[in-house]
């Protein structure tokens, strides 16, 4: 073949396993073969739409098929993939959509007001999606695809407040994942519940297109419902899962979980925040272990990663890097750090991203001597476990998704009776943490905080918007006026 990015996988799968089943969703099975079918008809289809080699096809949908056909046949033509968050507002998806140069926006049944909404040039729903499948040759088309051509682009928050395309090639995906093969020691029958959102990096490229390369079975959710979980499990007979915390958390407080039939799984694994100690203590309970990891999606993601054995020994640790990833923990001028020192955490392997779509000058400033700067900080122990103790960017995770408070603080400040305004984390027990606005109001304003927290309403996605905010006198500034979050934390961070 000459391409060899992910839009050969499905050919290169179907010609070993074709009636092996590929994805299940609700009560629709699609094997290899079938998936190859649809793959292929979509590229022709997108490809009569004016789709080529380099241009960029968006898609903003729950999990679902199509998510994956799209990906997949983009990746046949040549195209770049863009995959939008669901939860953002139309503002936010028209931005990613024009900063991207989206030609064609495909979208599921629930998102067509707002697909118009935002106004994509060429807008396929899902009628139009299937008629278009219909009317295609199923002949797989073969464009010359090389492993350093971008794959897709997926959008993180900047600490500017304006999101960044991270630029992810065929052979940043492609190897991470050959790590997650290597380190989770995937199995041809493995099967997947995945109910994490594949427009998240972890979702799709920890979970999901691992099983596909490897020639296991997803099974697609569109929601994540912890009752539904357990009967999924058994049903299926799921082997592998990803979720955050909060995930987990809310599936072992469900009534069914102590009779729940749990014996086919065989991995879980755990990101975006730290997995808590009894929380594992509940899983071991019913003989299973998290693996749990640190990433980005700059990354692709897969960074750091803790295995089973050391789940409890090294509880708190993202684990030691990737089988193919290089990682360094260093300080100002680039030195390694001593052991138990803390230092920033940097990172070079063959799934680093090539750099941010359309800005060379930011790209620039994330690299060292070829390290990816991560902007967080941590820790490794005398056995080399990294241990991240700080987000140097100031990142807010809550439930897995990454908040950048200069985003939000940008949003509070169109409020005219916003004189400063900043924004923290604080520990939460279902989310890890959730964001808490600090703000000043202007004098004789009457500003109500309730008033801050509504005035963000349809301008962010609600995941970003703080869970509270509190009035304060001034925000803490250094000499140089920058914000003085830590003293803000001390003072505003309790629960």
């Amino acid at each position: 073949m000459h391409n060899e990015g992910l839009g050969s996988w499905p050919a290169r799968r179907a010609r070993k396993t074709p009636d092996t089943a590929a994805l299940v969703h609700e009560e629709r099975s699609l094997s290899y073969r079938d998936l190859l079918d649809r793959v292929s008809r979509l590229a022709r289809a997108l490809r009569g739409l004016g789709i080529r080699p380099g241009d960029r096809v968006a898609y903003l949908g729950p999990n679902h098929p199509s998510f994956l056909e799209t990906l997949f046949a983009t990746g046949m033509l040549g195209g770049v993939f863009v995959p939008l968050n669901t939860r953002l507002t139309a503002p936010e998806i028209a931005y990613q959509l024009d900063d991207s140069g989206a030609a064609v926006l495909v979208h599921g049944a629930a998102h067509t007001a707002l697909a118009d909404e935002v106004g994509a040039p060429v807008r396929v729903g899902p009628d139009a999606y299937e008629d278009l499948l219909a009317g295609a040759d199923p002949d797989p088309l073969d464009v010359p695809v090389a492993l350093d051509d971008p794959c897709m682009i997926m959008y993180t928050s900047g600490t500017t407040g304006r999101p960044k395309g991270a630029t992810l090639t065929h052979g940043n995906i492609t190897w991470n994942a050959v790590n997650v093969l290597i380190d989770h020691d995937l199995a041809a029958d493995e099967v997947a519940l995945v109910s994490a959102p594949l427009f998240h990096t972890a979702g799709l490229n920890m979970l999901t297109l691992p099983v596909l390369l490897k020639g296991g079975t997803c099974v697609l959710v569109a929601a994540f419902d912890p009752a539904a979980t357990l009967g999924l499990i058994e049903r299926h007979r799921v082997t592998f899962m990803f979720g955050v915390p909060t995930m987990f958390q809310r599936v072992a407080r469900e009534p069914g979980w102590d009779a729940a039939d749990l014996s086919s799984l065989r991995i879980l694994t755990c990101g975006g925040a730290p997995v808590p100690t009894s929380l594992i203590e509940v899983y071991q309970r019913r003989g299973l272990t998290f693996l749990q990891g640190y990433g980005m999606t700059e990354a692709a993601p897969g960074t750091l990663f803790l295995d089973a054995a050391h789940a409890v020994s090294k509880a708190g640790s993202a684990g030691v890097p990737h089988f193919f990833t290089d990682v360094r923990v260093v300080d100002a001028a680039m030195a390694d750090v001593a052991p138990g020192e803390t230092g920033e955490v940097v990172v070079r392997g063959p799934h680093v991203m090539r750099g941010y779509w359309g800005r060379p000058e930011e790209t620039a400033a994330a690299f060292t001597d070829g390290w990816f700067r991560t902007g967080d900080a941590a820790r490794v122990d005398a056995d080399g476990y990294a241990y991240i103790v700080d987000r140097i960017k100031d990142v807010i995770i809550t439930g897995g998704e990454n908040v950048y408070p200069a985003e939000v603080e940008d949003a509070i400040l169109a409020d005219p009776d916003v004189l400063e305004c900043a924004v923290i984390g604080v520990p939460d027990d279902a989310w890890g943490e959730v964001g808490r606005a600090v703000v000043v109001a202007r004098p004789g304003s009457g500003l109500a905080p309730e008033r801050v927290l509504a005035g963000l309403s349809g301008r962010l996605a609600r995941y970003k918007i703080p869970k509270s905010a509190v009035l304060a006198p001034a925000i803490p500034r250094n000499a140089a006026g920058k914000i003085l979050k830590a003293r803000l934390r001390d003072d505003y961070g309790k629960p």
